[in-house]
């Protein structure tokens, strides 16, 4: 897929990062949750406030899979104070790496790690690291090729359902 272009999402952006997200979180986990936990979700977390406060903040940062100009996927990113755990100085958090359910097997995922893993080299990151929920296997062998182990466990909530994550890290070379 060597036509997918990888780009830094701006306030411009918002309504096609807002699309893309709440669709792929849809497609990702409607089918292992509660309609009104998913909905909970969706509206605390892709609403146009919400998304205008992260782009707006200078330790997040979003990035857009496009494909014939089609957003097909999106990565969000968070440094120092803006990681959701650990806000380490020398680290990176991937918050979301999220692909359009017709692209999955299609090496956007992996682009957009890619683009991860450049922008940490950058920063001079030790680590980057992120949470997995335990449920999700096709993630969790995506960071498992990619090198990331576990290194403990957190409570992730959606809507009223308190679920587990797995956090993953992948130590740094740099």
């Amino acid at each position: 897929m060597e036509d997918i272009n990888i780009k830094k999402a701006t306030l411009t952006d918002i309504n096609q990062l807002q699309q893309i997200g709440r669709q792929t979180f849809l497609e990702a986990f409607s089918a292992g949750n509660a309609e009104e936990d998913m909905e909970k979700y969706l509206n605390d977390n892709f609403s146009i406030e919400k998304l205008t406060t992260e782009l707006n903040n200078e330790n997040s940062e979003f990035y857009l899979a496009e494909l014939d100009n089609e957003v097909i996927g999106y990565l969000k990113l968070n440094f120092g104070p803006a990681q959701t755990e650990l806000e380490q100085a020398n680290a990176l958090e991937i918050e979301r790496i999220y692909v359009s359910k017709e692209f999955y097997g299609k090496k956007v995922g992996q682009l957009l790690y890619q683009q991860a893993i450049q922008i940490a080299g950058k920063l001079n990151a030790k680590y980057v690291w992120l949470g997995v929920w335990e449920e999700n296997s096709r993630a969790i062998r995506f960071y498992q090729k990619n090198g990331f182990i576990e290194f403990d466990k957190h409570i992730f909530k959606l809507g009223n359902d308190e679920q587990t994550d797995l956090m993953m890290k992948l130590e740094l070379n740099n």
